[in-house]
């Protein structure tokens, strides 16, 4: 008697454990969001459409039409425009031209449209969003035309660029005091100045091999020259077969045609 209940009673342990349901323990998702104050409201900001550069020939390329119906509207050399928007949007790779298509680093300033935060000279400043690149292009040229400081630029001909660069920084509109030099330095580059002749119905001759080439004066880096060029250091230094930063006074450096 007692062995029957002795198997009954094991029997009946074996039949409630293995009736019993396995505890599922789903592991929660814990997401971390490295937020900055642009990730807040999203659904208020215009998707940004900027075509993917690889080259500044290639932002001429595709901005260089904008640029000259800005001027025909606006009366603002294209070449100014593009070298501009070449300088200040790293040729449309910038963060600001890439998410925003802001490709004048134009800051809020009483701005009402979307807007997009971004490290400048101070941290997170507000910049402007443009659901395209075209109503940047147009913003840059409104802001030009419509603030006093900068009424002496339309007093000058439209196809001298640069008394435009120069007048550009007595203005006020950037702090570098080789702004107007970096600008002109672009345009004789990628021969810029060939667009504002076009928009004017004049026909421009081609400079051969401006800009191929930099003499080391003193003072001169490998970091100054690449900023001056539009340029990288690495970049520099594998044109010239530089394995080093030293320079020597009268040394000439080859700089690439893009």
């Amino acid at each position: 008697m007692k062995r029957i209940v002795l198997v009954f009673t094991i029997a009946l342990l074996i039949f409630s454990c293995g009736s019993r349901k396995k505890a599922i323990t789903k592991r929660s998702e814990t997401i971390t969001v490295n937020e900055t104050i642009e990730d807040k409201d999203k659904t208020d900001l215009p998707k940004a459409t900027s075509p993917v550069i690889n080259s500044t020939t290639q932002y001429i390329s595709v901005y260089k039409d904008i640029a000259m119906d800005k001027m025909r509207t606006y009366n603002i050399p294209a070449s100014i425009t593009l070298a501009q928007g070449i300088l200040e949007s790293g040729s449309g790779r910038g963060r600001l031209a890439i998410k925003a298509n802001n490709h004048f680093g134009i800051k809020c300033h009483n701005w009402k449209g979307a807007k997009i935060y971004h490290d400048d000279d101070k941290r997170q400043e507000c910049f402007r969003k443009y659901s395209n690149s075209d109503d940047s292009f147009r913003d840059h040229s409104e802001f030009l035309v419509k603030r006093k400081r900068y009424a002496n630029l339309f007093k000058l001909r439209k196809d001298d660029y640069k008394s435009w660069a120069k007048e550009l920084r007595r203005a006020g509109y950037a702090t570098d005091k080789k702004y107007p030099q970096k600008l002109i330095s672009i345009i004789e580059r990628y021969e810029l100045y060939k667009y504002d002749k076009e928009v004017l119905g004049k026909r421009y001759r081609k400079v051969k091999n401006q800009n191929v080439t930099h003499k080391v004066i003193k003072g001169d880096t490998l970091y100054s020259i690449s900023k001056k060029y539009n340029i990288t250091v690495k970049r520099l230094q594998h044109i010239n077969g530089l394995k080093g930063t030293t320079l020597q006074i009268g040394q000439v450096l080859q700089l690439p045609k893009d």
